[in-house]
């Protein structure tokens, strides 16, 4: 018999995940969207006889953002132009392990990586550190029912923010075989990639994981943390979440004030 607690778990996990897949059906109906507008653009041109009419960047974002408002745990994708741009070019030293600190407003978090089992992601983690990517911005979602997560790397703060490229999954094995549930067990201290739910999603969202979860192997593991990094860790998760639930913004405030990722 699955006792009250498993159960619990399972419900959460199965909402995270479907969390995932709806932000991959706002990233579908902004492709749709955008092909629409482009097409009305061009039907506008020709009917003007002359007339001029440009979508800019700026709007094109606000465009995506209201198609995806109508599921609010959806998150809205890039552009066309900004989904086909290509992953940073491969700089590392693939044999190599590296490490990166997050400089918190809770604390230092430092990450071990191991460029030979994920190289893709280490790579990208490297170049958008480097440029300043992920310093002054918050850790937007903290889930302590079920899961055990806080998750960071969004520019916007909000879950809807990304580099505008997509790199491969990796590393999918390390943690085992699924479970009949289709289930493997992150450690606490793993820190893996955030996706959309489907393959080959991940951007520059991750999350780090305070507490034994239980997940599908469907997101790259590519860290662990130090002790004082779980620990500064489970004192947010142990905050609580703003409001009371068990899924949203850390009462705790969590910027990653500054960020950087090196040779060991």
């Amino acid at each position: 018999m699955v006792s009250s607690d498993q159960r619990r778990r399972q419900l959460a996990r199965e909402k995270f995940e479907r969390q995932q897949q709806r932000r991959e059906e706002a990233r579908r109906r902004t492709r749709r969207l955008t092909v629409i507008i482009a097409s009305s653009v061009a039907v506008v041109a020709v009917i003007g006889a002359g007339a001029y009419v440009s979508l800019g960047d700026d709007d094109s974002k606000r465009s995506a953002d209201a198609a995806a408002s109508a599921d609010p745990s959806a998150s809205p994708s890039p552009s066309e132009s900004e989904s086909k741009a290509p992953e940073p070019a491969m700089k590392i030293d693939k044999k190599a392990k590296y490490s990166m600190s997050l400089g918190t407003s809770q604390g230092d978090i430092k990450i071990a990586m191991d460029a030979s089992k994920t190289p893709h992601t280490v790579n990208s983690f490297k170049a958008l550190a480097d440029k300043g990517y992920f310093d002054d911005t918050k850790c937007h979602r903290l889930t302590t029912e079920g899961i055990f997560v806080l998750q960071c790397g969004d520019p916007k703060g909000d879950g809807t923010g990304g580099p505008g490229y997509t790199i491969p999954d990796e590393n999918l094995t390390a943690l085992g075989k699924a479970d009949e549930k289709g289930s493997v067990t992150f450690p606490a201290g793993t820190v893996a990639m955030a996706n959309t739910g489907q393959p080959g999603t991940g951007g520059s969202q991750f999350f780090l994981v305070y507490k034994d979860t239980q997940l599908s192997p469907s997101y790259t593991p590519f860290g662990t943390m130090d002790d004082a990094g779980l620990k500064a860790v489970k004192k947010v998760a142990e905050a609580g979440v703003t409001g009371g639930a068990g899924d949203g913004a850390p009462k705790k405030t969590v910027t990653v004030e500054k960020a950087t990722v090196d040779k060991d």
